[in-house]
């Protein structure tokens, strides 16, 4: 059994040092270093590429049940995995639910705008079709 250490319950003062006072004498901690030739990462999951080419972004309701969902089409610069990718990022930006449907997005309710900005950052030319 462990020994109980014990307090004094006289007048004098209880000399108590903190762990910490050895991190007091210490410096900063150093910056990671970077090695020449390699870019950090984009706070973007999707590398930003000009000119992927134009995407329609367009808000249905027909044939779902009176639901309205953000359909984006047009894709050709990009593969099936990257426009998943991609669809997770909208889904986590809007706070909605989606799919990748047939090389199309379908993000759930009317998510335009949020939409439209990533595509944008992702080197596409989103364009507003449909009602």
């Amino acid at each position: 059994m462990k020994e109980k250490k014990h307090i004094p319950s006289s007048a004098e003062p209880i000399v108590w040092t903190s762990p910490f006072t050895v991190l007091k004498n210490m410096g900063p901690p150093l910056a990671p270093a970077v090695r020449p030739g390699i870019a950090p990462r984009a706070a973007s999951t999707i590398a930003p590429k000009k000119n992927l080419g134009r995407v329609e972004v367009i808000r249905q309701t027909a044939h779902r049940g009176g639901k309205t969902v953000t359909v984006v089409t047009g894709f050709a610069g990009i593969g099936l995995a990257e426009q998943e990718t991609l669809a997770k990022e909208m889904q986590k930006a809007c706070g909605a639910g989606g799919t990748v449907k047939e090389g199309r997005i379908e993000i759930q309710g009317d998510q335009r705008e949020a939409v439209a900005r990533i595509l944008t950052n992702a080197g596409f030319r989103p364009v507003f079709a449909g009602g």
